[in-house]
């Protein structure tokens, strides 16, 4: 088949440090590259992949209208030179809108909660040749009312990337990482942190201005250096791998359903099962009392981090290998990519 992948313009593929949708378009490409399919990409300038065919997006934000125009008028170009079997966007709904009347098979995935109105005209539009994907159920779920077929196909990772670590150290610290910010949880990792008796490791960005800013400031940076909360900043593959795989736990106890989270299958990568809220697609991704606790409360995260060490970390791996990994989630893509164009 002849596939044209999107994806947004901010960020190259595979991404410097954050970027979980790049760092999953990557191995897409990787994946369908390898089974012999010829694929197209239409992404940042700075992309380096396996695609035999790239478009470097003309325009840089996704929420300028003026670059809005230059990406979907490039994606219609794309589509003339490289005449695709099907087109998967993981970029802006808006760029395959000169696509949706026409017989094209095209799917729409989100890793974010979707807006009603944009994906009710487009499935209006799109008919039998569109086909929504969300990363998770609860993505679905969210789509579903406004029309429009729907079908869960989780992120994953590169288990290539990330060590299994069968034993850790039983002094071994907990790990918080992910944006620094509220609904992440992170001062609720430093109270349960401190309330165990547990060092925490904080990786991840946090923001320089704003609400969030002030958030840093006052929940986070008086904690830090004290007590064993220590602050290591964002992470590369690298990095994150020795992180996650030398920790008792991953506690990020978000505060916001979140859409999936692709740090939480990192985590069981590396073994170290996750600690996190019942919110969003967690229940999807952890297994309560198997490869992790879902808590309402800070005493249930408590005791949660007094119970990892008699959690199995292989346990963890398995269900990453099982559900989450590369192979396993390149077929699904595949085997829609082969009903569509059928």
């Amino acid at each position: 088949m002849r596939i044209l992948l999107s994806v947004d313009p901010e960020i190259p593929v595979p991404p410097k440090l954050y970027g979980g949708i790049e760092r999953i378009v990557h191995s897409l490409i990787e994946g369908l590259v390898k089974r012999g399919h010829q694929v197209g990409l239409l992404a940042h300038p700075e992309s380096e992949t396996a695609a035999q065919v790239f478009f470097p997006w003309e325009g840089k934000h996704s929420n300028h209208l003026a670059d809005t125009i230059r990406n979907t008028s490039l994606l219609w170009r794309a589509v003339r030179q490289f005449r695709p079997d099907v087109v998967h966007s993981f970029s802006r709904l808006w760029y395959l809108a000169p696509l949706l009347i026409g017989s094209l098979p095209k799917v729409m995935s989100y890793q974010r909660h979707p807006n009603q109105v944009t994906v009710s005209w487009a499935a209006r539009l799109g008919g039998t040749s569109l086909r929504f994907t969300g990363c998770s159920e609860h993505i679905c779920e969210r789509g579903r009312p406004a029309g429009g077929t729907w079908l869960p196909i989780h992120n994953f990772v590169d288990l290539n990337t990330y060590t299994f670590q069968e034993t850790v150290a039983p002094d071994a610290p907990l790990v918080f990482l992910s944006r620094v910010e509220r609904i992440k949880g992170a001062h609720t990792a430093i109270a349960a942190a401190l309330k165990t008796n547990r060092r925490l490791m904080i990786a991840g960005n946090h923001a320089n201005e704003g609400d969030e800013f002030r958030y840093w400031k006052e929940k986070v940076e008086p904690h830090l250096g004290k007590n064993g909360i220590e602050y290591v900043g964002p992470v590369n593959d690298g990095q994150k791998d020795e992180l996650l795989g030398k920790a008792l736990g991953m506690v990020v106890p978000i505060e916001w359903d979140e859409p999936f989270g692709i740090v939480f299958a990192e985590a069981l990568a590396c073994g170290t099962p996750v600690i996190s809220s019942p919110r969003g697609a967690l229940p999807e991704i952890v297994t309560h009392g198997e490869t992790g606790f879902l808590c309402r409360t800070l005493d249930e995260i408590c005791q949660g981090v007094e119970s990892l060490s008699g959690l199995h970390r292989g346990a963890c791996r398995q269900r990453a290998e099982l559900c989450f990994s590369a192979p396993v989630v390149v077929n699904q893509y595949e085997a829609l990519y082969q009903h569509l164009v059928e």
